[in-house]
């Protein structure tokens, strides 16, 4: 979420162009297993984009609105642990399962509440709030973080981690402020995050080299 419809749509373009500097690094890099975490900012930017087309409606139950609440609610909480358990280390899958299962039954749980009741949009100042009718939102809360912060804590891979806790500090952050209904920093946020991680994957990655010696091309 930003300020604006304008500053979502520019936030969202550029985190969409951080998203394919990720994926060629890790492609290029060799790094197939990293790019599901790759195209994390891919799905941050067209979040973005589409609050702008949000705002643009003045909120509501419109086609946008619900296309962000299926990226926010049920997808991210499977996309980012089945993403982590990709790129993580052999030795953390199998301690990386506990968020993957709560991100499968979160994501199922909230997939069920979207086909069954509406979700709302409202613009409050300069934030868009978002109500969707949650019989137990704090057991899906402890899920949804479980999930995501949860499966980057657990990950066994020291950037992943200080990942984890950047996503941990700066989610409390945002929640303060839009809150308070004054402003939202999620774009911010989310454009922080993407950085992160395409120097993360950067770290990560290299060419892959033929090997040289005797029996390699043009020794």
């Amino acid at each position: 979420m930003c300020w604006s419809a304008t500053a979502d749509l520019m936030a969202g373009a550029g985190i969409a162009a951080v998203g394919v500097a990720c994926v060629t690094r890790a492609a290029r890099g060799g790094r197939t297993r990293d790019l599901p975490l790759a195209a994390l900012p891919l799905l941050l930017g067209a979040h973005q984009i589409i609050e702008s087309a949000v705002w643009r409606a003045d909120g509501g139950t419109g086609p946008a609105t619900v296309a962000w609440a299926v990226i926010a609610l049920p997808l991210l909480p499977l996309w980012l642990p089945v993403a982590v358990l990709c790129a993580a280390p052999p030795v953390a899958r199998r301690r990386l399962l506990l968020p993957l299962v709560a991100g499968v039954a979160t994501a199922a749980a909230l997939s069920w509440h979207l086909a069954t009741e509406t979700v709302t949009a409202e613009i409050r100042g300069h934030t868009v709030g978002y109500a969707l009718g949650l019989p137990r939102p704090g057991l899906i809360i402890a899920g949804y973080l479980l999930a995501t912060i949860g499966a980057l804590l657990l990950s066994g891979d020291r950037g992943l981690v200080l990942f984890g806790a950047l996503v941990a500090v700066g989610a409390a952050v945002c929640v303060l402020l839009w809150r308070s209904e004054y402003i939202s920093t999620w774009c911010a946020f989310a454009a922080v995050c993407s950085v992160f991680l395409y120097f993360w994957l950067r770290r990560r990655s290299r060419p892959v080299r033929a090997p040289s010696g005797p029996g390699s091309p043009g020794a």
